[in-house]
């Protein structure tokens, strides 16, 4: 599937094939042999940012080295000791002419620098955590890569938490996303290609993938996706996941996050591409399955018949997540042959005082439990969950007493909501989640004949969804008997195999 029927760029204030002048810099001024007209043309471009600062060293009350940079972007300590000592070092030093500004590779104590005699270059790389050093008499500045920008330490990925497998998870630094993944994969053939989006927040994306595993045809289409793409910044890898998926209106992922340097590694070892993004813990793998959704990383850190089981559970339970309040308002409504006696008897009760239908009852007790678990969620972690077990404990029984809802809805209500805490990816779990409500509208209209056009309709969707010319419903439709090894059951790791994704000729799975 080509980038021009899928990306559309949805959401893109600047077209593919323009370009916005007051977004962009200027890339046609170079510098001067003069200093002070190179420090003009600096000042000119960062008109009123005070943290730019200028540092100056001077030679015979003459201006010889001038060093430019943002104060919260570098490491002060560094530029002192492997920058500005050396430079004045090498004024006393009869190794280094004193009439000339011309700055010796020799002078820098520190690894990374760039010369360039544009001024875009420069002000990119000052921005980018650079010092930029101009020099009397030379058209050529050298940018000296210091970062200091402060990042958080690696902890535990708290969206997929774990009780064995490892602990790391990753950060808002993409360097040190890089490393995580390089300290498990100890590989040349651990490819790292980056490219940079945002016409103002300049994001480092890096497109991840192993040489000789990963298909071509993926890394390529990757690109294909990610380059075109023209946003004024990127804040989050979910601002890009947009732009990159086949379907933008499906309720399924087609896309797979996560914070854990593991998963994106076993990911990376099946033949899958990541996408890293800077300023944001969560990576991007593609392509992605449905079954994807319902696995989690430590399903391969325990025994596999215990895994198995615990996959098993989810796959039970991803059926009451979608299905469970449904059925109940369809056979109430419209079937009440199918509950025994004493069943039906103990429900009619029940909803003897409750002034509203079947549908109407289910569907306003869901919208309270969402609000309730959103409001769980938004709420600082001390009293988050608090109010999410204390709010449904007290709405539901005061609801019931007063007769506005009967106890089996509640009942019902909550074996879903739990069915869904079930679902590992918490992107997946979300689509699931969404699914409920038009089956209810459809249980409700026309009981089970609803539900099963309903399920119909989903099936014809999943199976047709594709993530990256992948197929989304591979390896059961179409039936793989070999690749089911590791999605109905998780097979032992010494009988592991890598799953292959990569599209033969016409786009499906081989």
């Amino acid at each position: 599937m080509s980038w021009l029927k899928i990306g559309k760029f949805r959401s893109n204030k600047y077209p593919p094939g323009t370009k916005n002048s007051f977004l962009e810099e200027d890339s046609s001024t170079p510098f001067t042999a003069e200093i002070e007209q190179n420090e003009k043309l600096l000042q000119e471009t960062f008109e009123d940012c005070s943290d730019l600062v200028y540092r100056r060293i001077d030679v015979n009350q003459n201006v010889h080295w001038l060093i430019v940079y943002i104060e919260s972007l570098i490491d002060k300590t560094t530029l002192e000791e492997n920058v500005i000592k050396p430079l004045l070092t090498s004024l006393t030093s009869d190794t280094y002419p004193k009439e000339s500004g011309d700055l010796k590779s020799e002078m820098i104590s520190i690894g990374t620098t760039i010369r360039t005699t544009k001024v875009s270059e420069a002000v990119a790389n000052i921005l980018d955590g650079h010092a930029a050093i101009l020099s009397t008499g030379s058209s050529i500045v050298t940018t000296v890569s210091i970062p200091g920008t402060s990042k958080r330490s690696i902890d535990e990925a708290s969206s997929e938490p774990v009780i064995r497998g490892p602990r790391d998870g990753f950060i808002e630094h993409i360097s040190t996303n890089v490393s995580l993944i390089r300290a498990r994969l100890k590989t040349s053939k651990l490819k790292m290609e980056y490219i940079t989006l945002g016409e103002l927040s300049k994001t480092r994306i890096a497109i991840t993938y192993l040489k000789g595993i990963a298909s071509e045809t993926v890394v390529d289409e990757v690109k294909a996706r990610l380059k075109p793409i023209k946003l004024e910044g990127v804040l989050d890898s979910g601002n890009i996941e947009e732009f990159i998926e086949d379907q933008p209106y499906s309720p399924f992922p087609q896309v797979h996050s996560t914070e854990r340097p593991d998963v994106v590694v076993a990911e990376l070892l099946e033949g899958k591409v990541a996408i890293l993004v800077d300023t944001t813990p969560f990576v991007i793998v593609v392509p992605m399955t449905f079954w994807t959704g319902l696995q989690a990383s430590e399903d391969y850190y325990i025994r596999w018949p215990i895994a198995t089981f615990v996959r098993w559970i989810r796959f039970l339970f991803i059926i009451f997540a979608i299905f469970a309040p449904p059925m109940y308002v369809a056979i109430t409504t419209f079937h009440q042959e199918m509950i025994p006696t004493n069943l039906v008897l103990s429900i009619a009760s029940s909803r003897d005082a409750v002034p509203f239908p079947a549908m109407v009852e289910a569907l306003l007790i869901e919208i309270i439990f969402e609000a309730l678990r959103e409001a769980g969620i938004r709420l600082p972690k001390q009293i988050g969950q608090a109010i999410s077990i204390v709010g449904g404990l007290v709405i539901g029984q005061a609801a019931v007493q007063a007769g506005f809802i009967s106890a089996p809805v509640v009942i019902i209500v909550s074996i879903t909501g739990i069915s869904a805490f079930t679902i590992p990816r918490y992107s997946f779990a979300n689509g699931i989640r969404l699914l409920r409500f038009p089956m209810l509208f459809l249980a409700g209209l026309l009981g089970l004949y609803g539900i099963v056009l309903g399920l119909l309709a989903i099936m014809l969707h999943v199976t047709n969804l594709r993530s990256f010319g992948s197929l989304y419903f591979s390896p059961v439709a179409p039936l793989k008997l070999t690749a089911l090894k590791d999605v109905l059951i998780r097979i032992p790791i010494w009988a592991k195999f890598r799953p292959s994704i990569r599209p033969n000729q016409e786009g499906e799975q081989n």
